[in-house]
C-alpha cells in the first residue's frame, strides 16, 4: 500500500479517494473501523472526527493509523478540509500531533491549498477565492466559524510544535531547493505555500521523502502514482432519487436554489420537530418522500438562507443529522431510494453510518472534491452516494449528477 490516510469527515475521505483513483492508484474508502484491505495501492479511512472531542479524535486517528501501517501502508497522509476548519482546541493539531508521534517523523508539511476549489495559500495566509479565509462565509460556519486566516496562528492555540512558513519564492525556486527548506528547517510543521497546481506538483516532489504528509486532497493528485487511472466499473443501481442537505454553506444554499428553480420539489426539516420529537419528525419526512410521484426530485434541507441558523447551532446540527440520516436509510432499505446527494461533511458522515456500509467503492467525478460512490447498505441493498462537502461543486451539482450514472 502506497498511501493510508486518515480523512477527519466523510466527504474529505471520498474527496481524497477521487483524486487518488485519478492518479491510477487502486482505492478504497473504509468507514470507521471496519476492516483494511490489503490489495489496495491506496486506503482512505473515514472518520466523523472533524468536530468530534479533542480526545476522541486523536484516539480514533491513532487507531486507524495504526491499522493502516499493520496493512503495509509505506506513507500516511493526514487529511483536513481546504478551509482548515477547527478551533483553537483542535482538532487539527492535536491529531498531527499524535499521527506524527505514532509515525517516529519529526517534521510534516501542511498544506490545505485547493487551487480548483479556489483555496489557495499566500505568505502563510489562507484565502477562499481570493478573500482572506477569516473575510469568508466560512465566518459564519455554525460549529467551525474561522475568525483568523494565517495558518500559523490557527495552529498555536492547537499545538506546540514549531511552526516554519515556507514561501511561494522557494516553492517556484524548484523542487531541489524546496527539499533544501524542508529539511533545513526546525522540527516541526512545514506550512507550505501554494497557488497553483504547479506549485502543489513541485511540493509532492519536494516531499516524496516525507513519512507522513497532511493536506486537503489536490496535493494527494500529485502523488507519485501510474500515469493513467484504472478503469474501474461502477455498480448498476436502482434510479429512485433523493438530496438532503445539512450544510448551511453559500455553495450548498446556491445549490438548493437552482434546484428549486430547475423544478425539484423541496421541503425543509421542521427544526423544532427535529430537536423534541424527531421520530414523528423522520416519519412525516419519509411520507412526504414517498407520496411524491417517481419523476420529482425531492430535496430535503435544514436552511435555505443564514438566518435560518439558531443560537444552539451545535445541538441544532446534531437533531438534524440524526433525522436526515434516519430518513435515508428507511427509505434505502425499503427500497424507495436508491441514489442519494447528501450535502454536508457531518450529514455525510452521519447518513453513511445510518445505512450501515463498511467501504465505498469510487466513481465518477462530478467537481474538483465531488463524485458519486457505492456501498452496501447493511440492508443488503447496494446505493450509490455523492457526499459532498458543503462548499464544493457547481451551482447546477443537484440536478446535473444523476446524469454520470444515467
Amino acid at each position: 500500500m502506497h498511501i493510508g490516510a486518515i480523512a477527519d469527515d466523510f466527504t474529505g475521505a471520498t474527496d481524497l479517494a477521487t483524486a487518488l483513483r485519478e492518479r491510477g492508484l487502486r482505492t478504497a474508502v473504509v468507514i470507521g473501523d471496519n476492516d483494511v484491505p490489503a490489495d489496495h495501492d491506496a486506503v482512505v479511512v473515514a472518520l466523523k472526527s472533524r468536530t468530534a472531542p479533542v480526545a476522541q479524535a486523536v484516539a480514533d486517528s491513532l487507531e486507524a493509523g495504526t491499522r493502516l501501517v499493520a496493512a503495509g501502508a509505506e506513507r500516511l497522509y493526514v487529511k483536513y478540509c481546504s478551509t482548515f476548519d477547527s478551533t483553537d482546541e483542535g482538532n487539527i493539531g492535536p491529531v498531527l500531533d499524535a499521527v506524527v508521534s505514532m509515525a517516529g517523523a519529526d517534521r510534516i508539511i501542511v498544506v490545505p491549498s485547493f487551487p480548483a476549489n479556489g483555496r489557495t495559500v499566500r505568505d502563510g495566509s489562507l484565502y477562499v477565492n481570493g478573500t482572506l479565509l477569516e473575510h469568508s462565509s466560512m465566518r459564519h460556519h455554525p460549529l467551525t466559524p474561522m475568525t483568523r486566516s494565517r495558518l500559523r496562528d490557527i495552529l498555536a492555540p492547537q499545538t506546540a510544535a514549531t511552526l516554519t512558513e515556507i514561501g511561494c519564492d522557494t516553492v517556484r525556486a524548484g523542487k531541489n531547493v524546496l527539499r533544501a527548506a524542508i529539511d533545513e528547517a526546525e522540527p516541526g510543521y512545514l506550512i507550505v505555500d501554494a497557488e497553483t497546481d504547479d506549485d502543489l506538483a513541485v511540493i509532492a516532489a519536494a516531499s516524496r521523502h516525507l513519512r507522513v504528509l497532511s493536506g486537503g486532497a489536490a496535493l494527494a493528485a500529485h502523488l507519485d502514482a501510474p500515469a493513467d487511472a484504472a478503469a474501474m466499473p461502477f455498480p448498476a443501481v436502482g434510479r429512485g432519487r433523493l438530496v438532503v442537505c445539512g450544510s448551511a454553506s453559500a455553495a450548498t444554499r446556491a445549490q438548493i436554489a437552482d434546484a428549486v428553480g430547475q423544478g425539484a420539489t423541496m421541503r425543509r426539516v421542521d427544526l423544532n420537530a427535529a430537536a423534541s420529537d424527531p421520530e414523528a419528525e423522520i416519519a412525516a419526512l419519509v411520507a412526504w418522500v414517498r407520496g411524491l410521484p417517481p419523476t420529482e426530485l425531492p430535496l430535503v434541507c435544514s436552511v435555505t438562507e443564514l438566518a435560518d441558523i439558531r443560537r444552539d447551532a451545535s445541538a441544532t446540527a446534531d437533531a438534524v443529522e440524526h433525522v436526515l440520516s434516519a430518513v435515508v436509510a428507511d427509505l434505502v432499505s425499503t427500497g424507495d431510494i436508491h441514489r442519494v446527494v447528501v450535502a454536508g461533511g457531518e450529514t455525510s458522515g452521519a447518513v453513511v453510518q445510518a445505512l450501515g456500509v463498511s467501504n465505498l467503492e469510487i466513481g465518477p467525478q462530478l467537481a474538483p472534491g465531488v463524485c458519486w460512490s457505492a456501498g452496501q447498505a447493511a440492508s443488503g441493498d447496494t446505493v450509490a452516494l455523492v457526499l459532498k462537502s458543503g462548499n464544493f461543486g457547481g451551482t447546477d451539482l443537484f440536478t446535473a449528477a444523476w446524469e454520470a450514472i444515467a
